[in-house]
């Protein structure tokens, strides 16, 4: 018979099973399941797929071929938090000038609040990285939402620059170790290969960071039409405290459909709890034998912090160096041209804060996040080494002609300038954009996951704060030669991809903790 006992203390029904169709495994039809039932889904149809190790539970999912079910919401809840991420980037940028007004800030006190939430980051992500393998994915997930809730009251109620900063830290915390749990879950709830495979389930964090920037424009568009000029200081407070209001929702939302990743159970040695995950959010009809169960499952490559050393042994060093150089740079790139993006458009075109808004928003939503549409779905046919190295390319064509054409000089200089924005942006939608998280998440197994993606956050957000630190000093200096500098940051990316060619697409990397 089968038993089924809920984690939090009280008896669900009893479901008696019998299999009559398999009559030479009929020893394994006596069968002791977990389902909590405030997250059961549909019943589980179908051939009873037994599970007797790890690695079934990753083939059954890498598999692919039943129903999905809860899969997919689980998919989209884990895009929550690079979400928020996004808009608290995007509020920012907008709202930078009016804080630097405000409290009279220096260029060096300006780059400290902007970077503020990218040190915060750096924390969370070597935090997050190893909480993420040692506790799980659900606890992790469950928890960070916290920090987007009280440091965006924070920030809107910030009386000077310090409270300010900190608040952004607190925020960048959440941020830090939200990133790592939230690829874990784009890698495991996906397939293999095919549509909507692992690589193309990564890269879909990069449209949800263009729309959360294009709603963050449209909010401030919305603010800066409503507000009345008496009050127009008002416009950042408004933007970052919105923050809280999305961060809400998610922890709302997380809590009815959220699961434990099934890998990552089996993994602990828990095969009853990933059973039971697969047949809530795949509709596969798992059972662990009776035989199976009464053997202990052993843990697989147990977390521990020197699991961060092993990134650098065997083959992960090849794998860690091209994630961190391309992260590294990309990142440098972005966080100097798309943070800055209001700012070059209303200085170096000198236009006003309506069109100046105006044109971000049609450039995110028309390149960016077309181009991050294009890489989910074309991965699973060219792969993210390819994509990854078209979209450096046209990174580079756009930051030279940038450098070259400097402040625009009449209407043919400007139009070609803004196009020169698009290409930035719609290259690192298709490209480095959103691949570079899939050579984060998918260069390492599940037991390496955690620590690997929060390694290459650290670093990637190290970058982040050099570059949004170092953007207003050296416009002050350099002025639109600027671009030249950003320049080298695609020219870098593509030289790692070159000489390292590593392509972690539909490449099945969960067996390597089998082996």
């Amino acid at each position: 018979c089968l038993i089924a006992k809920c984690d939090f203390g009280h008896l669900l029904p009893v479901v008696t099973v019998r299999d009559t169709t398999q009559p030479h495994k009929k020893k394994m039809a006596e069968i002791t399941e977990t389902t909590p039932l405030s997250t059961a889904g549909k019943r589980s149809d179908g051939d009873i797929q037994w599970v007797r190790s790890a690695s079934d539970v990753s083939r059954l999912v890498n598999d692919g071929s039943q129903g999905r079910a809860n899969a997919r919401i689980v998919i989209g809840i884990a895009l929550g938090g690079i979400f928020l991420d996004a808009y608290d980037l995007g509020a920012l940028a907008f709202g930078i000038k009016d804080i630097t007004r405000e409290f009279n800030l220096t260029p060096a006190g300006t780059g400290m609040v902007a970077s503020a939430i990218t040190f915060g980051a750096i924390v969370g992500a070597l935090l997050g990285g190893y909480l993420t393998d040692k506790i799980g994915r659900y606890r992790v997930f469950m928890a960070d939402m916290l920090f987007f809730v009280v440091a965006a009251i924070a920030c809107a109620l910030a009386p000077n620059e310090y409270v300010l900063a900190g608040a952004r830290f607190v925020m960048g915390l959440g941020v830090g170790i939200d990133l790592p749990v939230a690829m874990a879950f784009l890698s495991e709830f996906a397939r293999l290969k095919g549509p909507g495979n692992k690589a193309s389930s990564v890269a879909m964090w990069c449209p949800t960071w263009y729309a959360a920037i294009s709603i963050s424009y449209l909010l401030v568009l919305f603010f800066y039409a409503v507000l009345p000029e008496s009050h127009s200081d008002w416009l950042w407070r408004l933007i970052l405290g919105f923050g809280a209001v999305p961060a809400l929702v998610i922890i709302a939302i997380r809590s009815r459909y959220m699961s434990e990743s099934p890998v990552w159970a089996a993994n602990q040695g828990n095969l009853k709890e990933a059973a039971s995950i697969l047949r809530q959010s795949y509709n596969i009809n798992a059972h662990v034998p009776q035989d199976a169960l009464s053997q202990p499952a052993p843990v697989v490559n147990k977390a521990k912090w020197s699991n961060y050393l092993n990134l650098f042994r065997g083959v992960y060093l090849r794998r860690t160096t091209l994630a961190t150089l391309l992260s590294v740079v990309s990142s440098f790139a972005y966080n100097a041209v798309a943070f800055g993006l209001p700012v070059i458009i209303s200085s170096f075109f000198v236009q006003s804060m309506l069109t100046t808004i105006l044109i971000s928003l049609v450039l995110n939503l028309l390149f960016a996040f077309v181009g991050g549409l294009l890489a989910v779905r074309y991965v699973p046919r060219f792969g993210a080494w390819r994509m990854s190295l078209a979209g450096y390319a046209c990174q580079l064509v756009a930051l030279l002609g940038l450098g070259l054409i400097g402040r625009p000089e009449g209407a043919t200089e400007g139009v070609l300038a803004v196009a020169m924005l698009a290409l930035f942006l719609f290259g690192q939608g298709f490209g480095p954009g959103a691949h570079t998280m899939t050579f984060a998440s998918l260069s390492y197994p599940t037991s390496l996951r955690g620590v690997g993606v929060g390694l290459n956050q650290t670093l990637m957000r190290s970058s982040s704060t050099l570059s949004l630190f170092l953007f207003p000093l050296l416009v002050a200096s350099l002025d639109t030669a600027v671009f030249w500098v950003i320049a080298l940051a695609p020219f870098i990316g593509l030289a790692s991809l070159l000489a390292i060619r590593w392509e972690p697409s539909g490449y099945d990397v969960d067996a390597e903790d089998y082996r």
